[in-house]
């Protein structure tokens, strides 16, 4: 009942934003994609609650459409180096040895360079667009929970019914599968949940430097670069896309917060 009631108002808030990124299509009062340049840069009024851009397209309507593609994008990305890292981590810990030297080797190659100054280059070598802006990303995003899930494999590798499987004669994959990553998910996902806004700020910053999703896709951060010259003559086409992307942010970083504090074993 503690967790229920400790996480249910985030819970509720994040499932609400998921819940809009998922109907979209169906949400949106006007076309996202359709122009109409007698009605260019009209601002917030009865019809159009947000306004519109300068090429007369509905920013309402484009900034509930950007977030199935910014969340979708975010949570694919998120998965992956979740997974990929984890999966890294895991092995490395749990076999030891040169493997395990050559894994952390390689993630300190990484770590040498600030992550959001690497994935401007890399998106840029890549050709950006939203697929490499999140590849770009992903390079690098996979070594801290490399790190991380090493760490919890180190502690957990010398706990007695992992010595059991062992002398049992389970392999290292039925080990890792069955006895290690159960027990190393609840750390995992509480950095998880507070990576999220992070992830989302950064492709949304990819795409505000045009390297990031393209015209004419809806994506908050490119909603922000197409308005920004117009800060204010129109602010309300930069503002709006701001605003989702503050709030968003704001909801996953206080559920990851609230998560974290619930699952904390001091608190139990």
């Amino acid at each position: 009942m503690k967790f229920d009631r400790a996480l249910k108002p985030y819970l509720t808030l994040a499932g609400a934003i998921i819940l809009i990124a998922v109907f979209a299509p169906w949400l949106t009062p006007f076309d996202p994609y359709e122009q109409n340049l007698s009605r260019a840069l009209l601002p917030p009024n009865d019809v159009n609650l947000l306004g519109t851009d300068r090429y007369g397209r509905d920013v309402l309507s484009r900034v509930i459409v950007g977030s199935q593609t910014t969340l979708c994008a975010s949570l694919l990305l998120l998965a992956s180096i979740v997974t990929i890292g984890s999966v890294i981590g895991s092995i490395g810990g749990l076999i030891g040895g040169r493997l395990d030297v050559f894994l952390m080797r390689m993630s300190d190659v990484f770590l040498a360079f600030p992550q959001m100054v690497f994935a401007i280059a890399a998106a840029g070598a890549l050709g950006g667009g939203l697929f490499n802006a999140a590849l770009a990303l992903a390079l690098i995003g996979w070594t801290k929970y490399a790190r991380l899930s090493r760490g919890l494999v180190l502690t957990l590798r010398s706990m007695p019914y992992i010595n059991s499987a062992r002398m049992s004669g389970a392999s290292s994959t039925a080990i890792l599968i069955d006895h290690v990553l159960p027990n190393i998910a609840g750390p995992i996902l509480v950095t998880a949940a507070l990576d999220l806004g992070t992830i989302i700020m950064e492709l949304a910053g990819l795409s505000f430097l045009g390297l990031g999703a393209m015209p004419p896709t809806a994506e908050w951060g490119a909603m922000m670069n197409n308005g920004r010259s117009m800060l204010q003559t129109a602010p309300w086409t930069i503002l709006s896309p701001g605003a989702a992307i503050f709030l968003t942010v704001a909801t996953f970083n206080l559920l990851g917060d609230k998560l974290r504090d619930v699952l904390d074993p001091k608190n139990q």
